[in-house]
Parts: structure tokens; C-alpha cells; sequence
């Protein structure tokens, strides 16, 4: 098992590296859709989205929290700011994910890393057999560990060995985790992408101030789910964990005696699996960087009240780029 330290002169350098092979071997068109872009010292790295629709993944359930399947695009409203909008892409198939798996390796999770690693196994088991995914160790360093030299992988093997190789020690940067984490996922090949955060929430060793992670987070595609596992560590703050997952359109949550790690990872990984995608093309504006609120409702007569769960915005970008993805709302 080979590991990356991502400090980040190493991480700018890796990434560059990886896209002049990619581009040798695949031609421009490798670039076509996503690409991290170089970030200022100190700053929070950037990630383009170029597209020019804004994708939403949704969730439905009904009052009982049961996944409602079955729906066709006739069943979904959008709306923009108030405004219903034309629903141009609409998917209800399993379709494969890139998936990035953040792990706190700092002192306090000890004692819960073997059952994160066979929790991870239990994730890849129930996954996309197309899905592909990488693991981030994180304490006082940042560590995308590379599975027989590979970026990705879909092997349960690999990725709870990925997992329970590292010693848990050091403190929490868990800021600088989620970074590497929404840089690396980008380099995935599937056009679904998420992150799955398993930490106390804590961070006490980033370089990186959650605000400006979080509005990377933000402006990203990608969906963040958290397992929050708190213990007595005075300083863990699962709210964090809920503000990643919130303004992106991922769930949080907080493993007890009902709920254990693996059951958890197993329902991320239904829930990725059963998701809607709804897309639509948003008119052109003038006001640069305006949030802009989403709402989304889903009606089928005679099967009850629905509830939907998505990103309730995004950021519109300047004339020409693309709108930048945003966060999650519950109706």
C-alpha cells in the first residue's frame, strides 16, 4: 500500500502530475467536465464545475422514512427563487459514484477504528459494484492512501485495510481532511460524487478555517454524509459534521445503541443508490455570486405526502461559467 502525505506544496504537485498523464493518455477532453484549479497560498482550493446545469441529487421518502421509488420525472416540481423552472435531466437509475471516504485517525478514535474498517468493508459490499473509492486518513497529517498504487478502487478488502493500517494518534485536522477529500473525488470518472466523514467533528491541527471549507463544500457537486462518533473528547462538535452534510445534501448522523456504524454505512449506501437526479438550466443573471433557493416537490396522487430532501441553492456565477452547486433542504 502506497501512502501520499498531502501537505500542500506535495498535494498541488500530485494533482498537476496526475492531470499531465491524463491528459497524454485521454487528450483534452479529459477535462471537459470537472477540474480542481490552483489555489493561493494559504486559500482554500478551487474547484470549476463546468457545467451548465445545475444537478440536483434528491431523496424521497415518505412519512414513514421509507425510500418511495418508481417516480418519473412528471412527478417533480423545481423551483428557482419561487420561479418553476423546465426540468431538462431526470435519472432514476443506480448509477455509479465516486466516492471519497474521510477517516479521523486522531487519538480519541482508538478504540472505534476496527469497527469503522469493517464498516467501511460493509459499505463497498452494499455499494455499486461500478462504484469506485479512496480513503483519506487524517489526525495531525492528511493522508489519501493509494491501494496498490491505485487512486480508486472498489475492493472491500482494500479499503478496510486502507483504514485500519493507520495508528490512531496526534490531533484533528479535520478541515484540511475535507478539502483533500473534495479535491481528490474530482478526480473520479463517475458524475456522481461523495464524501462519507467518519469523526467526532472536532478539528484542533488544519491549516484550513472550516468557513473557507465549507464554502468549498458548497460551491462543489458533491455530497457529504457524516457518522458522527462522539465520546467524551471535550473537544468534538458534531454540528460541524452537520453543516458539511447540510449545505450539500447529505445526511448526518449520530450512530447509537439502535444504530451502529456499519448499519449506518449500509443505509449511505442504499440511500446513493436510490437517489433521484434532477437537473435544470438555470436563466442568465446579472448578479454575480447570489444565492439562489431551490425547492423541490414530488406528487404522485393516491401514494401520500412525500418528503423530499435536496440542496436548497446554489451560488450563480458570472456570465459564461457554470452555476456553482450547492446545499441541502428538507420539505
Amino acid at each position: 500500500m502506497t501512502l501520499i502525505n498531502r501537505s500542500p506544496g506535495l498535494n498541488r504537485l500530485w494533482i498537476c502530475c496526475f492531470y499531465i498523464a491524463a491528459f497524454l493518455f485521454c487528450g483534452p477532453d479529459a477535462f471537459s467536465q470537472t477540474r480542481p484549479t490552483p489555489s493561493g497560498a494559504g486559500a482554500a482550493p478551487a474547484i470549476s464545475v463546468a457545467t451548465e446545469l445545475v444537478v440536483l441529487p434528491v431523496r424521497v421518502t415518505d412519512t414513514k422514512g421509507n425510500f418511495v421509488l418508481g417516480l418519473s420525472q412528471q412527478n417533480f416540481r423545481v423551483y428557482q427563487d419561487g420561479q418553476l423552472q423546465d426540468i431538462t435531466m431526470f435519472q432514476q437509475r443506480d448509477t455509479p459514484v465516486s466516492v471519497g471516504l474521510i477517516v479521523d485517525h486522531s487519538r480519541s478514535m482508538g478504540s472505534k477504528l476496527p469497527e469503522v474498517a469493517a464498516a467501511v468493508s460493509s459499505f463497498a459490499r452494499t455499494s455499486n459494484p461500478h462504484d469506485e473509492m479512496f480513503v483519506v486518513d487524517f489526525n495531525d497529517d492528511v493522508t489519501v492512501e493509494l491501494m496498490g498504487g491505485k487512486a480508486f478502487t472498489n475492493d472491500p478488502q482494500e479499503l478496510a485495510i486502507a483504514v485500519s493500517s493507520v495508528r490512531a494518534r496526534g490531533r484533528t485536522a479535520l478541515y484540511d481532511a475535507v478539502a483533500e477529500g473534495l479535491l481528490h473525488v474530482q478526480l473520479g470518472h463517475c458524475d456522481r460524487k461523495a464524501l462519507i466523514i467518519v469523526s467526532d467533528g472536532g478539528d484542533n491541527a488544519s491549516q484550513q478555517k472550516f468557513r473557507q471549507v465549507l464554502a468549498l463544500a458548497q460551491q462543489s457537486q458533491v455530497l457529504i454524509y457524516s457518522i458522527a462518533l462522539i465520546g467524551d473528547d471535550d473537544e468534538v462538535d458534531p454540528a460541524v459534521l452537520r453543516r458539511f452534510s447540510k449545505v450539500t445534501g447529505g445526511i448526518a448522523y449520530f450512530p447509537d445503541h439502535t444504530n451502529s456504524v456499519t448499519s449506518i454505512s449500509e443505509q449511505i449506501a442504499r440511500d446513493l443508490r436510490e437517489q433521484y437526479t434532477v437537473g435544470f438550466a438555470p436563466g442568465k443573471t446579472n448578479d454575480a455570486h447570489t444565492f439562489r433557493k431551490i425547492e423541490v416537490k414530488a406528487v404522485a396522487p393516491g401514494r401520500g405526502k412525500f418528503l423530499v430532501q435536496t440542496r436548497p441553492g446554489y451560488f450563480s456565477a458570472e456570465e459564461g461559467s457554470a452555476p456553482a452547486q450547492a446545499a441541502r433542504s428538507s420539505k
